[in-house]
C-alpha cells in the first residue's frame, strides 16, 4: 500500500485507542489478532461498519490466557473509541467524556499514530462474509447489558442445563488454558437471543400431526419469522451470524447453543427450501458455508493464542452431521430444486467432506447409531395418549 493511500485510510478509518494494556495481552478485531508489545496503543484504519473486538489477558510469560471478553461495535468514518485498562479487573473500561474527547482529538492530530497497529484490509473480505447481515440494529437487539460477551460470565447459566456429550466436551475445551486471573465479577445477563423451541407442542391436534410438525420445521420457522422477526429473513440471518461470531471469536458457549438452535431449525425444514423460503435458504447455505470455511481452515496466520474452531467437536456423531445428511439427501435427490440452492448445497457438502472427511451416504455405518440420550435430534416418538399431545 502506498503512503498516500495509507494516510487516507488513517484519516477516514475508525480507530481503537487502548491505553495501558499490559504486554502479551491478546487484542483482536474481526479475523485479526495482535499481541501487545511495549509500544502498542490500539488499532487504526478500521473500515466503517460493524466489527467484533475481543481480548484476553495473559500471564506474564504470555503462555496462559484468561477467558476472552468481546463486544460488537458499529463505527462511523474517522470515529475514535477509547478504552483504558483496569489493572484490578483485568479488562478494558470506558473513560469519561472529557477524556474521550481529548484523546480522540489527539488521535486525529496523529499523536498516537506510531503506536497504532494497522487494520489489515486484505483480510476484510473474510470478515464481511462472516458479518454481512450483522447491522447496528442486530447488535442492539442481541448484545447483553454492558455489551461484554464472555464465557466466564456464563457458568451459572448452564450449570444445570442438560448437555449432549459433544457440548460437555466443548464446554471443557473453551476453558482449557484459561488459568490466568478471571474477568471481574461484574453482574450481567446473557445475550438477548430469540427463543427457539426444541420440540413443537400444540393443543388440539392428533399425535400423527404433532409428529409431522416436529419432522418438518417449516411451520415453526414461519411462526418465528412472523412473531419474533417481524417477517424479516435478514434479522434471522443476522442473529445466526451474531451468535457464530460470539461463539467462534468470543468463545461463548451460550452463543454456540443459539447457533446450534438456529441451524437445527433451518436444516429441519423440508418444505420451505423448495417453496416459500427459497431465497432465505440460499442465503442460509451461503452463510453457514463461509462460517465453517473460515472456522475450519488449517492454515490461519494467527495460530497462537486461544483456539478458534477445533474440528474435534464436529465428529460424525454430532448434530450437524445428522442434520446435513438428511438435508443433502433432500436437496440433491429432489426433482425440483432451485439452482442457487443446489449449487451452494454442493459446495457446502464438498467443504465438509474435504475438511472433516465426512461421508453422507444414507446407508453409511453412522446411520442412526450415535444418538446421545439427551440428543434432541434423535427420532421423534409419537405420543399416543390424548393428554400427552395436549401439553
Amino acid at each position: 500500500m502506498d503512503s498516500q493511500t495509507a494516510l487516507e485510510l488513517v484519516k477516514t478509518g475508525a480507530t481503537l485507542l487502548f491505553l495501558d494494556v499490559p504486554q502479551h495481552t491478546l487484542v483482536a478485531i474481526d479475523t485479526q489478532m495482535f499481541f501487545v508489545g511495549p509500544a502498542f496503543k490500539g488499532i487504526k484504519m478500521i473500515p466503517p461498519g460493524t466489527h467484533f473486538v475481543y481480548y484476553s489477558s495473559s500471564t506474564r510469560d504470555g503462555k496462559e490466557f484468561s477467558p476472552i471478553i468481546g463486544f460488537f461495535i458499529d463505527v462511523s468514518p474517522s470515529e475514535v473509541i477509547v478504552r483504558k485498562w483496569d489493572q484490578q479487573e483485568e479488562r478494558l473500561v470506558k473513560v469519561s467524556e472529557e477524556e474521550e474527547g481529548r484523546y480522540s482529538q489527539a488521535v486525529k492530530n496523529m499523536e498516537f499514530d506510531q503506536h497504532l497497529g494497522p487494520y489489515n484490509h486484505s483480510d476484510y473480505e473474510d470478515w464481511k462474509r462472516l458479518s454481512n447481515f450483522v447491522t447496528k440494529s442486530i447488535i442492539e437487539r442481541h448484545e447483553p447489558i454492558g455489551g461484554e460477551i464472555s464465557v466466564d460470565c456464563e457458568n451459572d447459566m448452564f450449570r444445570n442445563t442438560p448437555k449432549t456429550s459433544m457440548e460437555e466436551a466443548l464446554d471443557k475445551q473453551l476453558k482449557i488454558g484459561n488459568s490466568a486471573t478471571s474477568v471481574g465479577t461484574n453482574q450481567r445477563k446473557g445475550c438477548y437471543y430469540t427463543s427457539i423451541p426444541r420440540v413443537v407442542k400444540r393443543k388440539g391436534i392428533t399425535a400423527q400431526e404433532l409428529t409431522s410438525l416436529n419432522h418438518d420445521k417449516t411451520q415453526l420457522l414461519e411462526t418465528l419469522l412472523a412473531k419474533d422477526y417481524g417477517g424479516s429473513e435478514e434479522l434471522l440471518l443476522g442473529e445466526l451470524q451474531f451468535a457464530f461470531i460470539a461463539f467462534l471469536m468470543g468463545q461463548s458457549l451460550e452463543a454456540f447453543l443459539q447457533w446450534k438452535s438456529l441451524v437445527s431449525l433451518l436444516f429441519g425444514c423440508t418444505e420451505a427450501p423448495f417453496h416459500t423460503r427459497t431465497r432465505l435458504f440460499t442465503k442460509f447455505i451461503k452463510v453457514i458455508y463461509y462460517q465453517l470455511k473460515y472456522g475450519l481452515q488449517k492454515d490461519r496466520k494467527d495460530d497462537t493464542g486461544p483456539p478458534l474452531l477445533d474440528d474435534s467437536w464436529l465428529s460424525t456423531d454430532s448434530f450437524l452431521h445428522y442434520l446435513c445428511k438428511d438435508f443433502f439427501s433432500l436437496v440433491l435427490d429432489g426433482s425440483v430444486v432451485d439452482g442457487d440452492i443446489l449449487k451452494w448445497t454442493r459446495k457446502f457438502k464438498e467443504l465438509l467432506e474435504n475438511s472433516l472427511g465426512w461421508e453422507f451416504q444414507q446407508n453409511s455405518a453412522v446411520d442412526g447409531l450415535y444418538f446421545d440420550e439427551n440428543d434432541e435430534f434423535a427420532p421423534v416418538v409419537e405420543m399416543l395418549d390424548d393428554e400427552a399431545h395436549a401439553v
